[in-house]
């Protein structure tokens, strides 16, 4: 017979041998900003992947390694043999043989690092990625429905590397002095929706679940509207100014507003077939890259103006902020197509292009998200 209890037993002092972990939680706002944290030091690290990248493409470093290899490639080469094997890998491509012939080895170490340098900090973020996603997942500090979120930014971390690859292939054989400048805009496409996700996540993340569900109810719709078409057409602009920076166009026509004395830039459509020019054609490619930067600045300018008119101090704020960064940026590019382009410029007009995107995009979550204030305001 089971021994009987006695009615005033305090039942609830036993402790089970195998306590269930405590459930996730959505508000659990010291784990989400330790998340967002990581996620910034995450986006630190793409910024300078594109920076990098930038001076990788300037310096005419990007075809300096011929070969893919995720894990032993980070080991760069240790003995003269073994840079010796390297140059003669370099020396079968097309650059080195129609631009580079006569390069010395050490001016051939000289760019080889540029590249081994962008392709191992492509390792570092892959790395810190995850270690940053296990730690989280193993202690079970990944809020509910954040798990898959987090994986695909992982997962287009790798994309990114075989896009990498991809468009370095294209300068490896044939009559190609550079990469294709389509898979150049692609390969930039790609980190700058890597930045704008993990932007977006931090967002979220530095607010309570609770308080994003009440906020949604009072989200400014117009505005939100009107931003997301501004960042759309903010990354195309983005995606044409890797087309300038793949075939170096914006130092064919240096000045402003005309294009060698016109409107419209002369030899615009020589190539063939015609569509080729669209991507190819240097002059036809800054004439579509000013264009669209014309339409992306009355754009902005009218969002900016409609904004203006809402009765959020912290939605007037943030697209006060977005219109500061495009009219900076349209300077700086005008700036640097007169002054043909240099390095620093060209580096230059490259942050501020993540600036813009990243105010776009604040902006945008302000309005979908607003933050109340009181009736003083």
């Amino acid at each position: 017979m089971a021994n009987s209890r006695s009615i005033f037993e305090d039942v609830t002092t036993t402790t089970p041998a195998n306590p269930a972990p405590p459930p996730r939680r959505l508000d659990d706002m010291p784990a989400r900003r330790a998340i967002a944290r990581w996620l910034g030091v995450l986006f630190l690290l793409v910024l300078a992947m594109i920076v990098v990248g930038g001076l990788t493409r300037l310096t005419d470093s990007g075809l300096s390694i011929t070969e893919w290899k995720p894990l032993t490639g980070a080991i760069p080469p240790l003995s003269a043999e073994m840079w010796a094997i390297e140059f003669d890998k370099y020396r079968t491509i097309p650059e080195y043989q129609l631009q580079n012939r006569g390069m010395t080895l050490g001016e051939f170490q000289t760019i080889y690092w540029w590249e081994w340098g962008h392709r191992q900090l492509g390792r570092v973020i892959g790395l810190v990625w995850a270690v940053g996603f296990v730690w989280f997942l193993a202690r079970r500090k990944i809020p509910r429905g954040w798990t898959p979120r987090l994986l695909g930014i992982g997962a287009l971390g790798g994309l990114q590397g075989a896009i990498g690859w991809w468009m370095v292939s294209s300068g490896l054989d044939g009559t190609m002095l550079d990469v294709a400048s389509y898979r150049l805009a692609t390969h930039l496409g790609l980190a700058f929706v890597i930045l704008g996700l993990i932007a977006w996540y931090i967002f979220r993340l530095n607010r309570r679940e609770a308080e994003l569900l009440q906020a949604r109810r009072q989200r400014v719709v117009p505005l939100v509207r009107l931003s997301g078409i501004l960042a759309a057409l903010v990354f195309v602009q983005i995606l044409m100014g890797a087309l300038v920076a793949g075939i170096d166009a914006g130092r064919s026509y240096t000045d402003w507003p005309l294009m060698a004395g016109q409107v419209f830039p002369p030899d615009a459509f020589v190539l063939e077939p015609a569509w080729t020019n669209f991507l190819q054609n240097p002059g036809l490619v800054q004439f579509n890259h000013r264009i669209l930067a014309y339409i992306v600045a009355a754009f902005g300018l009218f969002v900016w103006l409609r904004a203006r008119k809402s009765s959020l101090r912290k939605v007037q704020a943030s697209f006060n902020m977005m219109a500061s960064m495009l009219a900076l940026q349209i300077v700086l590019g005008i700036v640097t197509v007169i002054y043909g382009a240099p390095w620093y410029f060209a580096i230059l007009h490259q942050l501020l292009a993540v600036g813009l995107w990243v105010g776009v995009l604040r902006a945008r979550f302000s309005a979908a998200y607003p933050v109340m204030q009181s009736v003083r305001g």
